[in-house]
């Protein structure tokens, strides 16, 4: 039996360091591929694809700003550096002939298209994988707000987000093996126990707008594509 999806339009949030190689920092064009064809998978049953990709593999402002940088430049040079990832994802999902758009929170035409919404939109409808880079294009916000933000205003049924856990614990399973794993939790469980999954921000935005969230594991091959099919992988958080 062929698979079919369950979801018709969702938002996938990546962190800077799936583009990384096993140095941690940089692009590695592997892993890029990997991704991409991770993307891929859910474009063949039809689904419409949006990303966002964070920037800390190349650039993470907070901890310059705890050194002394001023904050708000900090992440306006984390802004760029999102830019850089979702530069280097469109060319490995273009590579296997998935159509895709970048669109930027801070306008640089010769890179890539101004983030407008109803743009977006008719690019996911046309079965374009899009892009969105820059973060919200304000300092403060995390790329988690931003991937919250953009799901809204695209109307995606859930955002999706790629970890390299398998999903969400009371701590970090990997210095405490008693960590109890969460199948499903709610948004303000998760604010109150203090679960560093996504920002408070994020978490809040989704819980305003009924929006859930799939916290699961990228590197088991496949995961992406049976999320999308209706298995269940990894956590949820649901009102």
């Amino acid at each position: 039996m062929k698979d079919r999806p369950v979801f018709k339009r969702v938002l996938v949030k990546f962190g800077g360091e799936s583009l990384a190689g096993k140095q941690g920092s940089g692009i590695d064009a592997t892993r890029a591929q990997e991704v991409a064809r991770e993307i891929k998978q859910g474009c063949e049953l039809g689904v419409e694809m949006a990303v966002v990709i964070g920037g800390g593999n190349i650039f993470r402002g907070e901890l310059l700003s705890e050194k002394g940088l001023d904050r708000a430049t900090a992440d306006y040079m984390g802004m760029l550096a999102t830019v850089m990832n979702a530069m280097a994802l469109q060319n490995a999902i273009e590579q296997i002939d998935i159509p895709t758009r970048v669109q930027t929170a801070i306008n640089m035409e010769a890179l890539a298209e101004p983030y407008i919404r109803r743009r977006a939109v008719r690019h996911l409808e046309r079965q374009r994988v899009v892009i969105f880079a820059g973060g919200t294009g304000n300092p403060y916000f995390t790329t988690d707000t931003a991937a919250a933000l953009r799901a809204i205003e695209v109307n995606a049924e859930v955002i999706l987000k790629a970890t390299k856990v398998d999903g969400i614990y009371s701590s970090d399973p990997v210095g405490n093996r008693r960590a109890r794993k969460y199948q499903q939790i709610s948004h303000m469980d998760v604010i109150k126990r203090k679960l560093r999954i996504m920002d408070t921000t994020a978490i809040s935005l989704c819980m305003d707008n009924d929006l859930p969230i799939i916290i699961f594991d990228l590197w088991k091959k496949g995961n992406l594509r049976r999320i999308l099919c209706g298995e269940k992988i990894g956590s949820i958080i649901r009102s």
